[in-house]
């Protein structure tokens, strides 16, 4: 009987972990919530990067009013991060936003600025030059010296290089826009949207099944 028992126990343990597996493959499924590329990034990319655009508002709703990417950040594995990379062909200062993103992220003052750009591209529609630009670094607490150090800096010029021609390598069409490994692309429309907890939560497991894959 109690061999039985065991056999039972085990054979249920087997089941249920097979039944779970089938569950995650049946909800997140290639041509529903995500895409698989026909042509995988050629140079070597981040394992998960997301694109976007200060002059978007649809960037500006994922990630200031759904926290797509803060998300992403608290459930990614130990060792992996999330790059974030500016787009150059959409609206005003597009070049120029890109170079301030750069700059942003080797003066490690994402998190600082990109509330007040979205803010003032998006709600307050401040941001119309080179100088506004300027203004929201001082405002997010760089000095003058600093931005104006990096602007031109080869750092931030090899990774505008970079970011432009990640895009062109993945063909990159509407943002907001997050990739998996260089192969997977996101349907951000195919997501959860009964809440916003629930969008930015189902966003999250597909990226760490994506990462599995």
């Amino acid at each position: 009987m109690t061999k039985i028992y065991v056999l039972l126990i085990s054979f249920l343990m087997t089941f249920c972990v097979c039944a779970a597996q089938f569950q995650t493959d049946k909800q997140f499924q290639a041509g529903n919530q995500y895409i698989v590329l026909d042509t995988p990034a050629k140079n070597n990319v981040p394992d998960v990067l997301e694109f976007f655009s200060i002059n978007c508002p649809h960037c500006y709703v994922f990630d200031q009013q759904y926290h797509i990417s803060d998300t992403l950040e608290k459930n990614l594995p130990k060792g992996v991060k999330l790059a974030r990379y500016h787009v150059s062909f959409l609206g005003p200062l597009g070049k120029e936003l890109t170079r301030a993103w750069a700059v942003a992220v080797k003066l490690n003052a994402e998190k600082k600025v990109l509330p007040l750009f979205f803010k003032a591209a998006q709600e307050t529609k401040t941001l119309s030059t080179q100088e506004d630009i300027r203004q929201i670094f001082i405002q997010a607490g760089v000095t003058q010296e600093e931005y104006d150090g990096a602007w031109n800096s080869i750092p931030v010029s090899a990774l505008v290089d970079k970011q432009e021609r990640t895009v062109s390598d993945l063909k990159l069409q509407g943002v907001p826009a997050v990739f998996v490994k260089g192969k997977y692309m996101i349907k951000n429309e195919n997501i959860d949207t009964s809440s916003k907890e629930a969008y930015a939560k189902e966003y999250a497991e597909l990226v760490g099944f994506l990462l599995k894959k």
